[in-house]
């Protein structure tokens, strides 16, 4: 895998996403900020929050849903690139359910 740089990289999520899921709607949050100094993060991989809305994930457990997207990202998680993910995966009915702040 090529370095990615930082800026790129949630643009490098959602493409990475949306090709191996069915996605009804994603949100990419950048929040390597707030982890500045952080042991895990010093070889420059960052920290994303994200939450995920697919048909794909109905009649999964929550495991299974943070497998699929692990899956997708492949080789981009790895210290340098992507250190770590927050996820929620949600099935559209429960997305309806669940409120959320969008955070772009």
């Amino acid at each position: 895998m090529t370095d990615i740089p930082r800026s790129e990289r949630p643009a490098m999520i959602r493409e990475r996403l949306h090709r191996a899921l069915s996605i009804e709607s994603l949100e990419v949050e950048d929040d390597s900020h707030r982890h500045a100094g952080h042991t895990g993060a010093q070889a420059g991989g960052g920290h994303y929050n994200l939450r995920i809305v697919s048909d794909d994930f109905a009649g999964q457990r929550r495991l299974q849903r943070h497998r699929q997207v692990y899956d997708a990202m492949g080789d981009a998680m790895r210290n340098d690139c992507i250190h770590a993910l927050s996820i929620e995966a949600l099935t559209p009915g429960e997305a309806q359910s669940q409120p959320h702040h969008q955070s772009e």
